[in-house]
């Protein structure tokens, strides 16, 4: 006879969220399942403009990761079916490949990752909440209308990325497969899809944020 998952109370909830948080913003990504896609491409010349470009450009996905993160375990928390939460968690879990993937090349780059993290993680976790509070329709919804918008800032990144920066790329490529897949498993669990006017909306607080992240 199978057992069926404990309840956790708010004071429990809290931990884990917070434990949640730090491990995300403490500068060290954890493990990934997956070995990075840039593992055996070899590393391009390139400048020192163009290091630094390119640990710009990773820096905003790794950013664009944290937020991820925030915004699943905001939603998992609020979901009102308990199949919707545990979707969640299981694409927040995937996304921990790509934030660990992220932070090893700006550590190859000579970079940083950004210091407005935890803005984005609190934002994003606040909108996580509320969308799951209103109802998983509309959080599965926002979860396919955001990895829209990614997909859209990966595939620009691309085009922008310095010719040689093959590893780079390489991260970039399977983070938009990966990025994609999510979208489509949000729409096929019942998301409601957003109108035009919502996402123009998303893109324009996006792009801010993305400006922010690729200076500081």
């Amino acid at each position: 006879m199978s057992q069926s998952k404990p309840t956790l109370s708010v004071f429990d909830q809290f931990i884990v969220q917070a434990d949640q948080a730090l491990r995300t913003l403490a500068g060290s990504a954890p493990t990934p399942q997956r070995s990075s896609p840039a593992k055996d491409t070899a590393e391009g010349e390139l400048s020192k403009q163009e290091r630094k470009h390119a640990a710009g450009l990773m820096r905003v996905n790794h950013a664009g990761e944290v937020c991820a993160q925030a915004l699943y375990q905001g939603q998992a928390l609020t979901a009102k079916l308990p199949e919707v939460g545990q979707q969640m968690e299981e694409a927040a879990a995937e996304e921990i490949d790509h934030l660990a993937w992220c932070e090893e090349r700006i550590n190859q780059l000579d970079g940083s990752t950004s210091r407005l993290n935890p803005v984005w993680y609190a934002a994003s976790f606040g909108i996580g909440a509320a969308a799951g509070l209103i109802s998983d329709k509309l959080s599965l919804g926002f979860v396919a209308a955001t990895e829209e918008q990614v997909c859209n800032h990966l595939q620009e990144h691309l085009d922008r990325l310095p010719e040689d920066d093959h590893k780079s790329r390489a991260v970039i490529e399977q983070m938009l497969v990966d990025e994609k897949h999510h979208a489509e498993s949000a729409l096929d669990a019942g998301g409601y899809p957003f109108p035009k006017p919502v996402k123009k909306l998303m893109t324009l607080v996006s792009g801010a944020m993305t400006a922010s992240s690729y200076r500081f």
